[in-house]
């Protein structure tokens, strides 16, 4: 008895692309709300800590850590949502000369850069995320390795994002004609 094989479709690209396009606005809108709370208790540390010192000349031991890990983390995650949403930092002198197609294929070319440094930095972050397993901050006690995968999770945001721009074409928009 011979069985025949049904014959899948491929997956085409648009659906492949609309999934990316998915994903990374779910991560997005997940990022946004993060940081937003992230800055919220990072104010809230600061200013108890402010008040504290001043009012009652009471130091707290932890308050620094842990604004400098939701520091760090706030940073790396709004370079991802910057290469995302067209917010970073750009020179676009040279780029608005080009025509429209070649425009389209430079920022092309510059998002898959992105990608490579979004990849590199993901390596990295994991490599030190690796070397400090096991060690623990001075004053809360957290893992060291929640404070350095931030690179990580940034990078693998990063190589996401610019990898759906350069499927697309994104050309930013204050850089349209």
């Amino acid at each position: 008895m011979t069985r025949s094989r049904v014959a899948r479709p491929a997956p085409d690209f648009a659906s492949g692309m609309s999934a990316l396009a998915a994903l990374n606005t779910r991560l997005a809108q997940a990022i946004k709300v993060l940081v937003t709370a992230m800055v919220v208790v990072m104010l809230g540390t600061m200013s108890m800590q402010i008040f504290l010192r001043y009012a009652f000349n009471v130091s707290l031991s932890w308050s620094e850590e842990l604004t400098i890990a939701l520091f760090t983390w706030t940073v790396l995650l709004m370079a991802a949502l910057g290469v995302r949403e067209g917010f970073h930092v750009r020179m676009s002198l040279l780029i608005r000369r080009l025509p429209p197609g070649a425009r389209v294929r430079a920022e092309q070319a510059i998002h898959l850069a992105a990608v490579v440094v979004g990849c590199y930095l993901a390596w990295s972050g994991w490599r030190y995320f690796a070397d400090t397993r096991g060690t623990v901050s001075a004053a809360i006690g957290y893992p060291i390795g929640l404070l350095y995968s931030s690179g990580m999770v940034s990078g693998v945001l990063i190589a996401l994002f610019a990898f759906e721009a350069v499927l697309e074409g994104r050309v930013p928009a204050d850089e349209q004609e």
